[in-house]
């Protein structure tokens, strides 16, 4: 069983950054591939980015490619998503997610984090 709680959501405006940390219970998080999705009002949660166990390979959504990159600490039961050149587009409620069945663009992940609200001002 593994818990998520996120953090690092806030009020930015349009060009600005933020951090968000994604931090784990559970002594199996670092065999587990990770993700990243969000969900704008009345719209579909989506994809934004996912790293492998071993933080060796990730995945980004291309609308976020170039400006946000993801990164894990195992050792701290965290991952990362730097978010910078943020856009209005960006604002949403973000998720970390775990342990992924199947693709791991897809949102079939068996754990998730309540998320973290990213509003970006224009």
């Amino acid at each position: 069983q593994v818990q998520l709680v996120e953090s690092g959501g806030g009020l930015v405006q349009t060009g600005g950054s933020l951090k968000l940390s994604c931090a784990a219970s559970g002594r199996t998080f670092f065999s587990y591939d990770m993700g990243w999705f969000r969900q704008a009002p009345g719209k579909k949660r989506e994809f934004v980015a996912a790293i492998t166990w071993s933080g060796g390979n990730t995945y980004y959504a291309n609308s976020v490619k170039g400006r946000f990159t993801i990164s894990r600490d195992n050792a701290k039961y965290t991952v990362y998503l730097q978010m910078n050149s943020l856009k209005p587009e960006d604002t949403a409620v973000y998720y970390c997610a775990a342990d992924p069945r199947g693709t791991v663009y897809g949102d079939k992940y068996n754990y998730w984090g309540r998320g973290t609200q990213v509003t970006v001002s224009s």
